[in-house]
């Protein structure tokens, strides 16, 4: 049996492919159609190329319906059902508050209280209509900017399997950098593929694997307070912000979770970062045999919540 590994670079990340079956040209050809479908997604939703469904809405949408196709119609309304579902710790329309914070294009400043407050007011779903019969969206308040960031890559990834899959792929693992993965079947020589899940950076050394999640025709989702962050005395701040606050998360350090569909989980790791231990079971109990992982506490002093998705635990460092 043989083994095929492609890679692209789209979403801002790395996407990459690994297959087995016994006819490579036939992987390599169903690898490339999944990629290519990835990179077509971002032409469609990213929030910064001016010719996206997405930019079109955020520059038009506040002033007129604006019609999009009916597969972003159906991502934007199950965006909206997350939203509902988590009790607004996902939102996709928190992009004002990203950029007030400074962490749309940068690493990230505090900003004053008067930018802050108007931010959040351009902030919130029920700032989002939606008509079905015409598949148009339009924004009540001026400013309102959506953001596909917290879902967009696992939607992509959930996409690109179904191509695969389609294609007769029984067993292959995707990835879009360390964030979300899916995987189909099971490699050759075991049950289930293993995909570590790495820790906080600990004294400029990469983190270490603190779990290691097993996986067969699911997804696992990764979300970390750590990228882009900034320090304010002995606080350090970083980029995943909830947008019920608008102050960025301080309740964990890494959330993670595993489910069926790449979309939730990417989407619902961001609501469990925001959430931390104390919205675990809420988290858990949306969907049946959803698992999750929680990291709190400080990069030399974690503290793990498992619920139910760590196969393998390696102890955390202690400092």
């Amino acid at each position: 049996m043989g083994m095929i590994c492609l890679a692209r670079n789209a979403m801002a990340t790395r996407f990459e492919i690994v297959l087995h079956g016994t006819r490579e040209s036939a992987l390599r050809a169903a690898a490339e159609e999944a990629l290519e479908e990835i990179a077509r997604l971002e032409d469609q939703l990213s929030l910064f190329r001016s010719s996206s469904e997405i930019a079109h809405l955020n520059a038009r949408a506040a002033r007129e319906p604006v019609r999009v196709s009916p597969p972003v119609f159906a991502l934007l309304q199950h965006a909206a059902r997350l939203h509902q579902e988590t009790g607004g710790a996902f939102d996709i329309t928190i992009a004002p508050l990203v950029r007030c914070w400074g962490f749309m294009q940068g690493s990230g400043s505090r900003p004053d209280a008067a930018a802050l407050e108007a931010a959040r007011a351009r902030v919130g779903m029920h700032r989002v209509t939606f008509d079905p019969t015409n598949s148009t969206i339009q924004f009540t308040t001026p400013g309102v900017m959506l953001d596909l960031g917290a879902i967009g890559k696992g939607y992509a990834i959930e996409r690109a399997a179904e191509l695969l899959r389609d294609s007769g792929v029984e067993s292959a693992l995707l990835h879009g950098g360390t964030s979300t993965v899916f995987a189909i079947g099971h490699p050759p020589d075991a049950d289930h593929w293993k995909v570590a899940i790495e820790g906080p950076p600990f004294e400029g050394t990469p983190g270490p694997a603190l779990a290691v999640a097993r996986l067969s025709d699911e997804a696992l989702s990764v979300s970390a307070a750590w990228g882009k962050y900034f320090t304010e005395g002995d606080q350090t701040l970083g980029h995943v912000l909830d947008p019920r606050t608008g102050q960025p998360g301080s309740r964990a350090l890494l959330a993670a979770l595993t489910t069926g569909s790449a979309t939730e989980s990417d989407a619902l790791s961001t609501a469990l970062l925001v959430l931390g231990e104390g919205g675990q079971r809420q988290i858990q109990e949306l969907r049946p045999r959803l698992r999750t992982l929680v990291v709190a506490g400080a990069p030399g002093n974690l503290r793990l919540s498992d619920g139910g998705l760590s196969d393998e635990t390696v102890p955390p460092r202690v400092g």
